[in-house]
């Protein structure tokens, strides 16, 4: 449900248009410097406002401790981190109760929880709840020293030129998509379980918990389906794993080989559109013309970059607690 992880563990909670978003975090051990700080560089990544193509809602989207900090340091009891939500236009979805927008889970959700879910702004479905995994990820980064988790956008609309992407949604008077690659660095040898916590399936898992991510591949991903065996094959050079390629993205058996981790994920257009699309009246019991307003990202891609690092962060660093390898001295 909301609830992710092992020993490092999360749990989100909150609205887009409630009073906060935030993550408790179960398993941070105790003495982690931590401050506001450590987490403005990320959380400014994430905002939307700051660069072409992103909802031009803006939110101070400062940390709140609630628990488990004092004097600087973690304690060892549950962290919580909270963000206020204070630039709100809730109006904007009041028709929302009748005509369920396209591509959102606004009917999927009246459908699960009778009525009773918060509608506005996508209530808890909505992407502002990455604000929380970003959260989680800050302190997960901190507590992974000698690795690092960078993730950068491969493609917009099918364009590796950005700027040429951005044009072509902005042209066609729509939202446009994306592919973000991930890559980290330091990786030791050994990390997963094969089959089930294998680390491609407890990242998928984990990946797919951004919204609007709709596919991840490792490595060469689905190309390797075009490929010989004998060239996909990395080989390995050295005592310390070392491959010439890295076809596999730096896991092998589910577990990783001590060479870079490589995935990307494809970002779906942002469903909100102002195009107009046909969906169903639940008062009128037919289908009519709808078009999206309100403050709503041209392209999600652009934003999930710092995402996708963060919930990396957070299944590395649960997994390597799994195996007694996160170490005890940090910065």
């Amino acid at each position: 449900m909301n609830h992710f992880g092992s020993l490092f563990s999360i749990n989100v909670f909150g609205e887009s248009h409630g009073e906060s978003v935030g993550v408790t975090i179960d398993g941070c051990p105790a003495g982690l410097p931590l401050e506001v700080e450590d987490f403005l560089p990320d959380l400014e990544r994430r905002r939307g406002g700051t660069q072409k193509g992103t909802t031009p809602r803006k939110e101070d989207d400062l940390p709140v401790f609630k628990s488990g900090v004092f004097n600087g340091k973690t304690t060892g009891a549950p962290l919580t981190i909270m963000f206020a939500n204070n630039n709100t236009r809730s109006t904007d979805y009041e028709k929302l109760r009748a005509v369920p927008r396209p591509g959102h889970a606004d009917w999927v959700a009246t459908e699960k929880y009778g009525g009773y879910e918060d509608f506005r702004g996508g209530g808890h479905f909505s992407g502002r709840l990455t604000l929380t995994q970003v959260a989680a990820g800050v302190v997960a980064k901190k507590l992974m020293a000698g690795m690092e988790v960078k993730a950068h956008i491969v493609s917009i609309a099918g364009e590796t030129d950005l700027e040429k992407g951005l044009q072509k949604g902005i042209d066609a008077k729509d939202s446009v998509g994306g592919v973000v690659e991930c890559v980290v660095t330091g990786m030791p040898i050994g990390i997963g379980e094969p089959f089930w916590d294998s680390v491609e399936s407890v990242l998928s898992h984990a990946v797919f918990a951004i919204p609007a991510i709709r596919g991840v591949e490792f490595g060469t991903g689905f190309a390797a389906a075009d490929m010989f065996g004998s060239d996909h094959n990395d080989s390995i050079e050295d005592a310390t794993g070392k491959t010439t390629t890295n076809h596999a993205g730096g896991i092998v058996g589910g577990i990783s080989n001590g060479n870079d981790l490589v995935f990307r994920v494809a970002v779906k257009p942002t469903s909100s559109t102002p195009k107009e699309q046909f969906t169903f009246n639940r008062e009128t019991g037919k289908q009519e013309l709808f078009a999206v307003r309100g403050r709503h990202d041209l392209c999600i891609a652009l934003r999930v970059p710092v995402v996708l690092e963060s919930v990396t962060a957070i299944v590395l660093c649960d997994l390597m607690m799994q195996q007694q390898l996160i170490p005890r001295i940090w910065k």
